[in-house]
């Protein structure tokens, strides 16, 4: 194939989340989200050390790194947020799966958004643009 011919390189940023367990986070973002494994790796003592994972089309990573992981407590320097077509089943099964409200859904600004932590201490929001009246 020719230079001319080659297809552009597609640039996207993916999350890449420290946890403690990352078979239990990949267990989660299955069952809270819907996750698809892409891509796993595991390590010399047959747990997963990094698995890449798509909710939707959305790819994130999550890689088995206690020392890196946030507190539950602490509020975490990155928000993940979900765009979803029903903000509110996405994030009543996200509590079921084990997460914990940080602001239940509602409407404000243009959106319909809620707000969980996930049990490795990350926020995430499940949200949806209103459409513009």
């Amino acid at each position: 194939m020719s230079a001319a011919d080659a297809k552009p390189f597609e640039v996207r940023i993916s999350p890449w989340l420290a946890v403690g367990n990352a078979q239990r986070a990949v267990d989660f973002y299955k069952a809270a989200f819907g996750a698809v494994e892409l891509y796993r790796l595991d390590g010399d003592d047959g747990r997963l050390g990094v698995a890449q994972l798509s909710i939707g089309g959305a790819e994130f990573w999550v890689q088995d790194d206690g020392d890196a992981s946030p507190g539950a407590e602490a509020a975490g320097s990155v928000r993940m947020i979900l765009s979803v077509e029903d903000p509110d089943t996405v994030f009543d099964q996200a509590i079921a799966a084990g997460a914990t409200v940080v602001a239940p859904v509602s409407e404000d600004h243009g959106w319909r958004t809620g707000r969980i932590t996930d049990p490795f201490g990350h926020d995430w929001e499940t949200s949806r643009q209103l459409a513009s009246s």
